[in-house]
């Protein structure tokens, strides 16, 4: 996949500097050609000999070099490459990037690439979790720009927590993702996806919920993004990031995810109906927390919405997909909220199979149309959206 691939390996000023070594050497085997740029704090870290000897190009630091004039051209680089990749990438650097700062040659690198780029960030967790820097990541995947993120575990300053830089062989699957020829299949296509479990309150402290975690909606609304389709990702509460190239909109209730979807839904080529949506809300919502009492107390529930049901009446020629979650007479329920939905086709999910249901990371499903049924492995849920996003490309050729 990285084949003749020109990449920029931009190195910034981290303790994780010392990985980018690594993460060189398995790109040039690869098959690509690596011009490494660095920051002058970088070389702190590790030597540009040491890059100079892997990447089998000089390193670039300055803007011209001193000694004879020579001027290293930010333009050239950004014209040359295939992909821009810095790592690691600081909390400091990323900030700059965000706000279009340009005070180094790895910077005015970054704004003259004409080329994918992406950011493998490394800092403390404190560091990573300050709303400022997830708001920089924000602009940042908003600018298109690939985010790879940080793992969890023990950092340098002793703590334990998320930031730490990616492994350098899972940032080179990261990079050669991008060049797969499945991102332009989907190419200006639009699609909503709704993910996670939504709350209904009781009071001002109590909610009725359920167990979903959003993993396999964030997964879905991933696999899109990555063929290239614009994608709104409709969330209930989740701890889950934001996919890169995705655009989410927060959401609590069944309500206010109903309102959303039948906003976004004129939009779309398609839907992918992926939340655990409350079928049940408080008829009547406390403005105080109610106090425990003497006996029993009961709660008066009226129905909600069905999204689903909603999207499908005004459905058209657009692609409609739909998740159930079943104990019992799975195929017959499935089959039944397929054709009462007007959908295209559902997955199902049996919370009897082991490795499927909520809050894992693998699942079980079986993809049921009006004329077929499906059973696939457990796979990882990015395996699984893969397989439902492939059908639905079958699906809108098909329409097509």
């Amino acid at each position: 996949m990285l084949k003749g691939k020109h990449i920029i390996l931009g190195i910034t000023g981290s303790i994780a500097a010392y990985k980018s070594a690594v993460l060189c050497r398995l790109l040039v085997s690869a098959g690509a050609e690596v011009k490494v740029v660095m920051t002058p704090l970088a070389k702190q870290f590790i030597t540009p000999l040491t890059m100079a000897t892997l990447s089998k190009n000089p390193i670039l630091v300055d803007f011209f070099n001193p000694e004879n004039g020579e001027w290293n051209s930010h333009v050239s680089l950004g014209e040359w490459a295939d992909c821009y990749l810095i790592a690691p990438a600081t909390a400091n650097t990323i900030a700059k990037m965000a706000s279009g700062v340009a005070d180094n040659l790895l910077l005015t690198t970054y704004l003259s690439a004409r080329c994918k780029v992406a950011i493998a960030p490394a800092m403390d967790l404190d560091m990573y979790a300050h709303v400022a820097t997830q708001r920089n990541l924000a602009q940042l995947k908003a600018d298109g720009v690939y985010v790879i993120e940080p793992g969890a575990g023990e950092l340098a300053s002793g703590l334990v927590g998320k930031g730490r830089m990616a492994e350098p062989q899972d940032i080179v699957s990261e990079v050669e993702a991008l060049f797969d020829e499945k991102k332009k299949s989907l190419q200006g296509k639009s699609f909503l996806v709704t993910a996670g479990a939504t709350i209904e309150p009781i009071d001002p402290v109590r909610f009725i919920s359920n167990h979903s975690s959003g993993k396999m909606g964030y997964a879905l609304a991933e696999s899109l993004a990555a063929r290239g389709a614009k994608v709104w990702l409709v969330s209930g509460r989740t701890a889950l990031d934001v996919p890169a190239g995705v655009e989410r909109v927060d959401v609590l209730s069944a309500e206010q995810m109903c309102e959303a979807c039948c906003e976004l839904w004129p939009k779309c080529d398609g839907a992918v109906m992926c939340a655990a949506v409350a079928d049940y809300t408080p008829a009547v919502v406390a403005e105080q927390k109610i106090k425990k009492g003497d006996g029993d107390m009961s709660i008066a529930l009226k129905r909600t919405r069905d999204i689903a049901a909603t999207l499908g009446k005004e459905k058209g020629s657009r692609l409609l997909v739909g998740f159930a979650m079943e104990t019992e007479n799975e195929m017959t329920n499935a089959v039944s909220k397929l054709q009462r939905k007007n959908m295209d086709f559902i997955v199902l999910n049996s919370l009897r199979q082991a490795g499927a249901g909520f809050r894992g990371d693998t699942n079980v499903v079986s993809l049921i149309d009006a004329e077929s049924r499906v059973d696939l492995p457990l796979m990882s849920k990015r395996e699984v959206a893969d397989k439902i996003v492939d059908k639905m490309e079958s699906i809108l050729e098909e329409k097509n």
